[in-house]
């Protein structure tokens, strides 16, 4: 594809928030809120950060529950906007139109001339231009590889890979490798067939969206029939002049004036070169805009229907769920379940004892002096495997009985609450059943 590059106001949003996107993307692994990283999918070591809060498999239902209010959001954008997201904040397309694309115009000029070079003999000029942009395509690359394994690794661990010899750190090496081959070849030679063939969010737009629906459209009651201005010609003719300059400057190139279609990933370029055209033949503005299939053939305007509203109520039931359990959520993740299978032990000085065992996950960074309180101060407590120092983002197992004198056993299941602590801060309080024979009091 060769598509024309035309700067108007939309592209100048979307090349604003590519920029703070692309400066997000490339910081995000080196941000530290509370000594975690911004963002870590550390999928190898099942350890998960975001917004420097650590989640561990224990958390998997937040995170299904977070997925559920992506898919739901995305469903809902759709449904209300089309493919937008595609041509304004998908990683492909922002690293695709506002990185390579450049750096292939600063290299070899405008859509003209890279198609005259595309075609022409294999030149002294040719051969420097083609070195010139794939040399670069590949060390950036190279730099979304390095940086895309930082999610994965964290940066820490990336900074020993690029420092320390490669013999130390032969996973790593070859993951930058696949990672750098893989980005080159989609952005040098798969480019736009990943919006058009590969990814799957086209083809759910057709599904997802109806008349209520506003996407990049062509007016065509305004701009039919169309034409080139003549004062001689007596018929009426649209505004559409068919410059053919929607389709050139399409990345995708599709012509929107054909009704929507699955390529189309809503990145507005048609609109804005159509303004352009518009402004200079001194006709209105947006023959080509947001639109729905409503607005254009009945003239109303954009509402938010009952489809809309049911997707946002089960978005709201989503989030609440997620924001309800992350709050609810302790630093120290411990389990205590009395050891299956063992009976209660008569123990000396008149106490009836059962065994438990604690399993704990220190969530945070920082170091917790565990210890276990139980909430009668007659209940005792005898360690096997004492908790101790849980070191930070740690696992610990704790083993002991707990000691009840006989006297207090009025039936076969005592209820037990047990209070971890961390010296003398309380972090998180347990229920737990206690077996005794019936009757103790005898």
């Amino acid at each position: 594809m060769y598509p024309v590059i035309r700067k108007g106001k939309l592209y100048e949003y979307r090349t604003w928030l590519s920029y703070a996107y692309l400066v997000m993307f490339f910081a995000g692994p080196f941000i530290r809120i509370s000594g975690q990283p911004f963002l870590l999918l550390n999928v190898i070591e099942r350890r998960f950060v975001l917004f420097g809060q650590v989640f561990w498999p224990q958390d998997f239902f937040l995170f299904v529950l977070a997925m559920l209010a992506g898919i739901v959001c995305i469903v809902l954008f759709t449904i209300a906007f089309g493919r937008v997201f595609c041509g304004w904040i998908c990683p492909q397309t922002i690293f695709m139109e506002m990185v390579f694309r450049k750096i292939e115009v600063w290299i070899e000029g405008d859509a003209k001339k890279r198609r005259k070079l595309d075609e022409g003999a294999w030149t002294q000029e040719k051969v420097f231009k083609k070195s010139a942009k794939h040399v670069l395509f590949f060390l950036v690359s190279f730099l979304i590889a390095n940086t895309f394994l930082a999610y994965v690794i964290g940066s820490e661990t990336l900074i020993r890979i690029v420092t320390e010899p490669v013999t130390r750190h032969w996973s790593g090496f070859f993951s930058i490798c696949i990672f750098t081959v893989v980005f080159y070849l989609v952005y040098s030679q798969v480019r736009e067939l990943v919006c058009t063939v590969i990814c799957p969010y086209g083809r759910l737009q057709g599904v997802l969206t109806d008349k209520h629906t506003l996407v990049v459209a062509y007016n065509y009651l305004r701009g039919e029939p169309r034409g080139k201005r003549s004062k001689k010609e007596e018929a009426p003719k649209g505004d559409c002049v068919d410059c053919h300059l929607c389709v050139d400057v399409c990345p995708t190139g599709i012509d929107i004036r054909n009704g929507t279609q699955l390529e189309c990933i809503n990145c507005t370029a048609c609109i804005d070169v159509c303004n352009h055209v518009m402004d200079k033949i001194n006709m209105p503005m947006n023959l080509i805009g947001f639109y729905s299939e409503e607005m254009i053939r009945q003239d109303k305007k954009p509402s938010f229907t009952g489809r809309m509203k049911a997707y946002s109520a089960v978005i709201c039931v989503l989030l609440v769920g997620l924001i309800y359990f992350i709050a609810q959520r302790s630093d120290i993740d411990i389990t205590i379940l009395r050891s299956a299978g063992m009976l209660y032990q008569e123990q000396p000085g008149g106490y009836i004892s059962n065994i438990y065992n604690a399993d704990m996950i220190n969530k945070t960074d920082s170091k917790r002096r565990i210890s276990l309180v139980t909430s009668n101060p007659s209940i005792k407590i005898k360690y096997i495997q004492a908790p101790g120092i849980l070191d930070k983002e740690g696992a610990g197992k704790a083993v002991f009985f707990l000691m009840i004198p006989t006297k207090q056993i009025r039936s076969m299941k005592t209820e037990i609450t047990i209070k971890v602590m961390d010296q003398h801060k309380l972090l998180q309080t347990i229920n737990t059943t206690f077996i005794g024979p019936v009757n103790g009091e005898d």
